[in-house]
Parts: C-alpha cells; structure tokens; sequence
C-alpha cells in the first residue's frame, strides 16, 4: 500500500490564502504605517529591502539625477505596490517615495514576499497582472514622450490620474498634484501646463468645482492624431 496523500489545508482546518485579507492586515515580516502629507517612505539609494502597498492615499516617485535635475516618475493610489525591484536582485531604491496625501502603506519585507509568492498561488494570481500592466504602462509612457505633443502628453497624464478606464467615472484629482508636478511627469515647462490647462477648462474638458475634475471629452485632445 502506497504512502498515504498529505492533507489539504481545508481538511485540516485551514482557511484558504486571501490575498485581499493578506494586503489588508498586519502579520509576519509586514507592517502597516499611518503617513501624513510628506512623509518620506524611503530616499532613492537606500537600501531595496521591502515591497510596499498602499491601502489608502497617494504616493509620489521622484528621481533625481547626478546633476541635480529631478523629475517626478510616478504618482500612485490605492491598490498599487511600489518597490517591486527588490524582488529581482535589485540593491537601492532608484527613487524616493513621497507621501502627497494623508496615507496608510503596507510595507512587506523581500523574503516574505519571496515566501508568499512559493507557497500561495493565489498571491502570485494576484501579483503578475499588476505588473504586467505596469510594463504595459511603461513602454506606453515611453511612447508618448517619443511621439506626442506636450498637449497630449498632458491630457493622458490627467486621465491616469483620473483613473480612467476604471470602473466608475474619472475622479476629483486631489489639490496637492499641482502643475510644478505635472510638469515634470510630461516633460515640459510649468507655464506650458498652465497654458494647457487653461485651455482645457475654456473647452470644458476639466474643472475646478470639486478640487481638479477630469471630464471624459479631454479624450479627445489625449487622441488627438
């Protein structure tokens, strides 16, 4: 008679691996901190340790080069992870991480990460969409800064703040993204973004009523040929 088959973890009681419930809650090697505006997570050239996500408020990525120039790579929301890097071998954080509105982020250590990853495949399910999209979004951006105009550029730039495309209609950009920042995600002068957006609210396709509202006509400036 052969060896008997191991146990599943339902048979032995176990409740099933939920990766929402694990992002959601405190636990081994992972941490929940409460950050206020401008609270720094980490500069870049610290050491890439941990793998954070952000279960509530927004983050900003800037870089800053040798020189001195500094440009702001990303802003990130609710749901999104920052500091993947360190999964792949990576040593410092190529870019600090700013707190731009009142936050709560989950920092999971790397082999934790790493743990999960072996031994839930639900988490791995749930992790490589995310990143997928994001090289996605990457090579996109990349795209737009070799093609497109500022303008356009600057239209795409408030739609994925906006999160469109998502479920739900584009929401109230939050004040703190102001045109300083948005200058450096496209690319261009401030005085350039202030003449775009002016020229967005005259033909309706933003607002300020409710802080920053993005409107879905501004799609047709962002695809514009």
């Amino acid at each position: 008679m052969g060896p008997l088959p191991k146990p599943t973890k339902k048979q032995m009681g176990m409740v099933s691996f939920d990766p929402q419930a694990f992002l959601a809650t405190v636990g081994a090697a992972r941490t929940i901190t409460e950050c206020p505006k401008d609270y720094k997570i980490f500069s870049q050239g610290d050491p890439a340790d941990a793998v954070f996500y952000i279960q509530e408020g927004r983050v900003k990525l800037k870089v800053k080069s040798k020189q001195g120039k500094e440009a702001v790579i990303a802003i990130l929301g609710l749901g999104d992870f920052f500091g993947e890097g360190c999964l792949i071998g990576q040593k410092v954080c190529p870019a600090t991480a700013t707190v731009i509105a009142p936050s709560f982020i989950l920092r999971i250590e790397k082999n934790e990460m790493l743990r999960v990853f072996h031994e839930e495949r639900k988490f791995s399910d749930f992790f490589l969409p995310y990143v997928l999209s994001r090289n996605a979004r990457i090579q996109e951006d990349l795209v737009d800064q070799l093609f497109n105009s500022s303008e356009q550029r600057l239209a795409r730039t408030l739609l994925l703040l906006a999160h469109y495309g998502k479920e739900g209609g584009p929401e109230t950009i939050i004040p703190e993204i102001n045109q300083e920042t948005l200058a450096g995600m496209v690319g261009t002068t401030r005085s350039r973004v202030n003449f775009f957006m002016n020229k967005f609210k005259k033909m309706g396709f933003i607002d300020y009523e409710e802080g920053l509202r993005v409107h879905r006509s501004l799609l047709n400036i962002a695809l514009h040929d």
